[in-house]
């Protein structure tokens, strides 16, 4: 990805952090075979301070959307302390194959490793670690043979890897594109990192930023109710949450 490539997806830049709208089908970092990757760009992204920013957390290669970085050492450890605390607010959106029976529930399994010998594809485990996930139904339809859908907001309130994907596979309603847990076929993953909101300033409300519906969603996205970005529906939202209305709101904000 060029520099004009990768700045052209900030959704949010300060003094702390910026956060990019993440592409699908990019890895954020580079694998053991190489390869593109989005860390090998960060070096447009200085603007004009020594080190380039770092990752303060990670998405799957196949999910798009919100992705934060620390612009220095200070600020990329507060980030990852916010993380690990679980104080920093995301909402996935996925069209799932099928759909819950109900409009909203939590996903209460711990997950542990598939195969604790080699990679990093998971599965229910009792005996692994806590793991939960809200979901709201957003939207139901069916694709283009019939079959049901349904376009749900995920939030997961543990960090585990692949952890949305799990749970709604074993929930049974896989992520519509997931070739590990799901049924796979020639759909792209349909997960998308909508929105995050960061609490970075003591004395100040979060950071809120949205990142916007990526062209691989928009066909399953619409098939299930989606009428475009002007027409989303207003999530509720937690309790004791802050926040500016106005951030976010645009596709670039801050210094």
């Amino acid at each position: 990805m060029n520099p004009e490539e990768i700045i052209s997806r900030l959704i949010h830049r300060d003094g702390m952090m910026l956060i990019i709208d993440k592409p699908a089908g990019v890895p954020v970092h580079r694998g053991p075979k190489g390869g593109e990757n989005l860390e090998e760009s960060f070096e447009a992204l200085k603007f004009g301070l020594p080190r380039r920013p770092a990752l303060a957390h990670r998405l799957d290669r196949d999910t798009s959307g919100c992705l934060v970085l620390g612009r220095h050492r200070k600020a990329l450890e507060r980030l990852m302390k916010l993380f690990k605390a679980g104080a920093i607010d995301k909402t996935y959106w996925a069209v799932v194959e099928g759909g819950p029976e109900t409009d909203e529930g939590l996903i209460d399994l711990p997950l542990g490793r598939l195969d604790p010998t080699r990679g990093w594809w998971m599965k229910h485990d009792p005996a692994g670690l806590p793991s939960q996930t809200k979901w709201r139904v957003l939207g139901r339809g069916a694709d283009a043979a019939g079959k049901p859908l349904a376009w749900l907001a995920l939030e997961p309130l543990t960090g585990r890897t692949h952890q949305l994907r799990v749970h709604c596979a074993t929930s049974g309603f896989p992520i519509l594109g997931d070739t590990v847990y799901g049924t796979g076929g020639a759909t792209p993953l349909q997960l998308h990192a909508r929105e995050i909101v960061v609490p970075m300033a003591k004395n100040g409300p979060p950071t809120k930023a949205t990142a916007p519906v990526p062209a691989h969603m928009r066909e399953m996205l619409a098939q299930c109710g989606w009428s475009g970005e002007a027409h989303t529906p207003t999530l509720p939202r937690s309790a004791g949450e802050g926040g500016d209305p106005g951030i976010g709101k645009s596709r670039y904000s801050g210094c």
